[in-house]
């Protein structure tokens, strides 16, 4: 058993933070589901972007869009969506296997519609009936128009990937709106037990931007709490996760068959070179947890990472940590929001360059 199938053993399912034709046709996406345990897949436009610039399979269909469709986001759709349907393919057998609880796919509504709750939830269900596959899930920014998005769309029976969350206050609120969701679903009769979401957490750029602001207080005690900020946060998100989802507020719906929301670890490959590879990896091991790792960190716990249950570990120490950064004036959850908030124009503008690479 390798590092990577050890972790799935502990609990934790493994996504890859990656798609591209070149990983569905060449076998490399079937492989590293039979030999790593990789159960999902998350992409996003930045994912597509690179995955059209670089890889060779989509050049004819972007000379044929061009000749026939006019409109730049049907042609975009036109290229990712069979993609997104082999994925789904490939990993059925996965989520057959875990009665639908793993083997999903992500694909996010187009980035504009961010603040627009209406919006994103006529494209989320368009673009579900266009994949037309169960273990599919739509990715919805978890901005407070996303937040209503998710709500709506929980109660509408489409499963979803809540995206760009860099707090523990987003985190909750997430949660929260899922629980709403379920129990309006369930008050109109519905069945709740094939609904699915998880809640996407970011990672590293919370490390880079609260890094920036410590470097700039300066004092060794400001320095020594240099990339640890991330980690202390999705720990104590963890036992949010706990509290919501194991505690009286879920009790009725789990009673119907009702999943958690599981959280979900992004942004997960480290942007300091001087932090350890698998930073946002070991600590963060955890029953009813997910991974999404890029191919370069999936391959370092392959090589050398050394699984054990840890999310639960450091839980006072990590309130003390979060403490001691307020105490010297970095806000957490004004950094959540600033990170949400860049997170959108980040993906916009890899969005337009796509459109772009397809006009």
């Amino acid at each position: 058993m390798n590092p990577t199938q050890h972790v799935t053993t502990l609990g934790q399912s493994l996504w890859l933070d990656n798609l591209s034709r070149s990983l569905l046709r060449d076998g490399t996406l079937a492989k590293l589901i039979a030999e790593d345990g990789v159960s999902g897949v998350t992409s996003n436009p930045s994912i597509f972007q690179n995955a059209v610039a670089s890889s060779p399979y989509y050049a004819d269909d972007v000379a044929r869009l061009k000749a026939s469709e006019p409109d730049a986001e049907r042609r975009y759709e036109a290229l990712v969506v069979p993609d997104i349907q082999d994925a789904c393919d490939l990993l059925l057998p996965t989520h057959e296997a875990s009665g639908g609880n793993d083997g999903y796919v992500s694909l996010e509504v187009a980035p504009r519609w961010a603040y627009d709750a209406a919006r994103t939830v006529e494209e989320a269900k368009r673009l579900s009936a266009a994949v037309n596959r169960r273990n599919l899930l739509i990715k919805v920014p978890g901005t407070p128009e996303g937040l209503n998005a998710f709500e709506a769309l929980t109660t509408l029976g489409i499963n979803v990937n809540v995206t760009l969350l860099f707090s523990v206050a987003q985190t909750q609120a997430v949660l929260d709106a899922y629980i709403r969701g379920l129990t309006a679903r369930s008050r109109a009769g519905a069945d709740v037990r094939r609904s699915k979401a998880v809640a996407s957490l970011f990672l590293s750029r919370v490390d880079t931007l609260v890094d920036t602001q410590l470097t700039a207080i300066g004092t060794q005690e400001a320095l020594s709490l240099r990339g640890r900020a991330a980690v202390a946060m999705a720990r104590l998100a963890y036992q949010a996760y706990r509290r919501t989802f194991h505690g009286e507020a879920f009790t009725e719906l789990a009673k119907q068959g009702a999943t958690p929301q599981y959280l979900l670890w992004a942004s997960s490959g480290v942007k300091n070179p001087d932090y350890h590879d698998l930073l946002y990896v070991e600590p963060l091991i955890g029953r009813e947890t997910i991974n999404t790792l890029p191919d370069k960190t999936l391959a370092a716990l392959r090589d050398h990472g050394r699984p054990a249950l840890r999310v639960e570990e450091g839980v006072a120490e990590a309130e003390a940590q979060l403490a001691e950064l307020a105490r010297l004036g970095i806000d957490m959850d004004a950094v959540g929001n600033t990170l949400q908030d860049d997170g959108v124009k980040l993906f916009e503008a890899a969005f337009q360059k796509l459109l772009l690479q397809t006009g």
